[in-house]
């Protein structure tokens, strides 16, 4: 087999045309009128606020990359440059197509269930009056207008926070002449005001804070004339650089780092598109931006803000319904989870399953005097978090608690500072993982003292132990005293901790050690059964699919018969359908309710199935540049519950499933003749319509 062919640069997507394509997606959610109002106009929240991290991160990256002359290529052979045109092209047509669905849309619809986002000309007197009283108390105290001039220069724009650029005529008070000023919205004041009913005559109207100080921009300037205001927000490089070779304390070097973050290099610049062109220049100018740069909007240029308009909403009948966690029935008359777990693993499917388990697993282990030690790493956890309390709580008790907290958690290293310093302070040992690998397996161990002897218990999850994801994340947690499990988890900590080697492990896979080695070799060793003239497949499920070495596996087993089924939410670089290459690779994305965010790999192995849940995706970082744990599903029933609804029904949704096409594209998938079916609609029939 000629492999040099799986190298060709057409066979690759590339990942940062893939991420937005992702993004196309989400907002073809909030266009679709099938999904409840409300929470169409969450989705474009949503999409709002990761182009938001897309440009901060992904950007700002393809640019440094620019800045400096790189010339290297990905798999997909596209210079950095030839990337950044291709990215301002696609995001130009999706920022457009954002503002259309709100304007033409979600506006509308709103407005026929009586929840209005008043514009400032549609303001009634009495509704006027009650917004000038709201300014005058709530908004004109915290107001900073900066008029630019020599002793007043261009001021230091905050990351992602709304702006108002304002064209004045006139002198002011010390006679000075001052053209234009800049006014900050104030990050303390919400961006939806609710207005009483009294005053609109209807339940839910709101007026945006972009409107409220636009409407009354000439009371920060008396005696000069206001000539044009216009909303602008400038998005920041947002990542973090800290050097692996010289730091000596990661905790120091990331808090001396985070301030940076807020007026780093720009990387793009949005406008309102009344905006003249003149003012627009100027800001591009000022942030030393191009104009391909420059997004103009139709709209609040805070798109993301308007969330909060679903919490001051009381309409049960306009989001998804609720519904109550199923608790596995070997848990709901158990006493101890202990006792329950040397009877066989728990497997838990969130958020179709409750994460309180996990949390009583935890709070057991706090209240049991026969349980010596804890240990734990913790990702993202969320403020209030209950895991984080029972861990302080074991601590204040006297037992060993070990923590490995990753500091570098994008956007919540501020708050995982925090965290570490009050576990500390609670007692427990806390370590930041290895410089250089972000710490990214999610894992518990409870080590119990059980007559003579000492027994380990564990839990591990694709997940993160964030309570309030764990409602709208889909993934699966195993709760376990497999011996040989429990061995494994603690070396894996033991390296985390004390920088040894984990040693040979028997039943886990980690990177970035034997992960990526065992993934390759289960592709091969799927190959040589369909050269055998055996049954042979993979299936695979997982946020993003990046790592070119396992797209040419996939390939080559592809081409050797193999049939490859992927379930890819997000960036996913392979390309099927091509013939010669990859006729057997499906590729299917699911955009739903819940955030799909299990990582499953499946390999038929001749009868003898191979099945593992994981914490990593199939991307180079994961598998090289992250500590990450992969552990098998061993028992029959977890194992078939697995595939029957983590894999095969995921499989046949015709509704909320998109295919991958060969050119990039994506084509959502429509029932037909068929029976509707909708993968996580089902879960939730499957283990709470009891």
């Amino acid at each position: 087999m000629d492999t040099e062919k799986f190298k060709a640069p057409e066979l690759y997507i590339n990942r940062e045309l893939s991420l937005l394509e992702f993004n196309r997606r989400v907002i073809a959610q909030a266009a679709d009128e099938s999904v409840p109002l409300l929470e169409r106009l969450r989705f474009l929240c949503i999409a709002s606020s990761n182009l938001d991290e897309f440009f901060e991160i992904r950007v700002a990256g393809v640019k440094q990359q620019v800045k400096y002359g790189s010339v290297q290529t990905g798999s997909d052979n596209l210079s950095p440059q030839e990337v950044l045109n291709k990215i301002s092209e696609t995001a130009h047509e999706l920022v457009v197509e954002q503002y259309r669905v709100m304007n033409e849309c979600i506006t509308p619809s709103l407005e026929q269930e009586g929840i209005r986002i008043i514009r400032r000309s549609d303001w009634k007197p009495g509704m006027a009056r009650w917004i000038k009283r709201y300014f005058a108390n709530n908004v004109l105290p915290v107001l900073s207008p900066i008029g630019l001039d020599p002793a007043h220069p261009f001021p230091r724009v905050l990351n992602k926070n709304l702006y108002f650029i304002i064209s004045l005529e006139g002198k002011d008070a010390f006679g000075r002449q001052s053209r234009l000023a800049i006014v900050q919205a104030p990050r303390s004041l919400p961006r939806v005001v609710h207005i009483p009913s009294d005053q609109a005559k209807a339940k839910y109207s709101f007026a945006l804070l972009s409107s409220i100080i636009h409407a009354h921009v000439v009371d920060l300037f008396p005696g000069m004339t206001t000539t044009g205001c216009y909303q602008f927000k400038v998005t920041r490089d947002s990542d973090l650089f800290v050097d692996n070779e010289e730091v000596d304390d990661l905790l120091r070097a990331l808090e001396g780092e985070l301030p940076s973050r807020r007026f780093s290099d720009a990387v793009r610049l949005e406008v309102a598109d009344n905006c003249p062109e003149e003012l627009s220049n100027f800001l591009l100018e000022k942030f030393n931006l191009s104009e391909d740069e420059l997004y103009q909007v139709e709209g609040p240029v805070n798109l993301s803000r308007l969330i909060s308009v679903v919490d001051l909403v009381d309409r049960p009948d306009l989001i998804y319904r609720g519904f109550t966690p199923d608790l596995p029935p070997r848990l709901l008359k158990a006493t101890s989870i202990f006792d329950t777990l040397r009877n066989g693993d728990i497997l838990l499917h969130h958020p179709f399953q409750s994460f309180a388990p996990v949390i009583d697993f935890l709070r057991q282990a706090v209240a049991d005097p026969n349980v010596l030690s804890i240990k734990q790493t913790l990702y993202r956890t969320g403020n209030d978090s209950a895991v984080v309390d029972a861990l302080m709580a074991a601590a204040r008790l006297g037992k060993e608690v070990t923590v490995v907290i990753e500091l570098r958690a994008r956007f919540d290293e501020e708050a995982n500072i925090e965290l570490a310093s009050d576990l500390q302070d609670a007692g427990a040992h806390v370590v930041y993982g290895v410089v250089g690998f972000k710490t990214h397996a999610k894992m518990i161990l409870v080590v119990r003292r059980e007559g003579r002897n000492l027994r380990r218990y564990v839990h591990l999850s694709t997940g993160n132990y964030h309570t309030r994801t764990a409602r709208i994340y889909t993934d699966f947690g195993l709760l376990t005293c497999d011996k040989a499990v429990g061995e494994d988890v603690n070396k894996l900590f033991h390296q985390l901790t004390g920088l040894g080697r984990a040693g040979k492990l028997k039943k886990l896979l980690q990177s970035p050690f034997t992960l990526y080695k065992t993934l390759l070799a289960n592709i091969d060793r799927e190959i040589e059964l369909a050269k055998a003239g055996k049954e042979a497949r993979i299936i695979a499920k997982m946020n993003a699919l990046v790592d070119q070495d396992i797209i040419q596996a996939l390939y080559r087993a592809s081409c050797a018969g193999v049939k490859v089924d992927l379930i890819i939410r997000g960036i996913c670089c392979i390309r099927p359908g091509i013939k010669g290459v990859s006729e057997n690779i499906r590729v299917r994305s699911i955009i739903g309710r819940f955030l799909e965010h299990t990582r499953i790999y499946y390999f038929r192995n001749d009868g003898e199935e191979l099945m593992y849940c994981s914490s990593a995706d199939w991307m180079p970082r994961n598998l090289h540049h992250r500590v990450e744990a992969c552990f098998p599903i061993d028992e029959k029933r977890p194992r078939d519950q697995v595939m029957k609804l983590g894999l095969l029904n995921y499989l046949s949704d015709n509704t909320q499933a998109w295919v991958l096409l060969s050119d990039g594209s994506y084509k959502r998938v429509k029932p037909g003749n068929q029976k509707p079916k909708c993968a996580q609609d089902t879960l939730l029939e499957h283990f709470t319509d009891k």
